[in-house]
Order: structure tokens, then sequence, then C-alpha cells
């Protein structure tokens, strides 16, 4: 069992930065995915940013790449979002998520473990 806890949210004004960490608990084996999603008011819960354990890739969404990095640090079991240049349309409650041998990381479904989430708000 993994359980996953959110930080690091809070008000921004655009154009400013945020970093979010999720702290990890149990057994984070190799073959684990770490990913950050986000949910607007009204809206579905798109994905934002992942990261392999093992080997450190990562992907990200289009509407992010090149302003957020997503890392880890795997003795601490933390991954963080660090978020730059930031837009009121990043706006939204940002979820942690975990699982093992995810082959799709964009998709929210193949995840099993979830933070309850850290909330972002960027005024303009």
């Amino acid at each position: 069992q993994v359980q996953l806890a959110e930080s690091g949210g809070g008000l921004v004004q655009a154009g400013g930065s945020l970093r979010l960490s999720c702290a990890a608990s149990g057994r984070i084996l190799s073959s684990y995915t770490m990913g950050w999603f986000r949910q607007a008011p009204g809206k579905e819960r798109d994905f934002v940013a992942a990261i392999r354990w093992s080997g450190g890739d990562t992907f990200y969404a289009p509407s992010v790449k090149g302003r957020f990095t997503i890392s880890r640090d795997t003795a601490k079991k933390t991954v963080y979002l660090q978020m730059s240049s930031l837009k009121p349309e990043d706006t939204a409650k940002y979820y942690c998520a975990a699982d093992q041998e995810v082959v799709r990381p964009q998709l929210h479904y193949t995840y099993d473990y979830w933070g309850q989430g850290t909330r972002v708000t960027v005024s303009s």
C-alpha cells in the first residue's frame, strides 16, 4: 500500500513560481511511475507530468512543457513539480498519483494510488 501527500500549493500571481511536493510512504519499487494531474472546477482531471521512478524518464503535457519540471528524490521518496511562468489557466487542484508498470503515464485511470490534492490559484 502506498500513501501520497501533496504540499506546496497556494496563491501566486501570473508569471510567478511554485514548487509542489508529493511525499510517498510505503514501498516504492523501481517499477513505479509517479504522476501529477490537475483538475479545475467543472472540468476533467488532466495530465500534467510524470516520471519513472527508475531511470527518471519524464513526460509532460504540451501545455506545461518548458514551464514545469518534474523531478524525484528517491532517498526521500518525494516527487516535485517545479512550476514557473504560471498562468491563470494553471489554476486547479493538483494531485499526485503512483502505480507500477504504467504503460501510458498520461492516462489517469492507470494509477491506483492518489493523494488528496493541493490547490493552486494563479491570479491575473
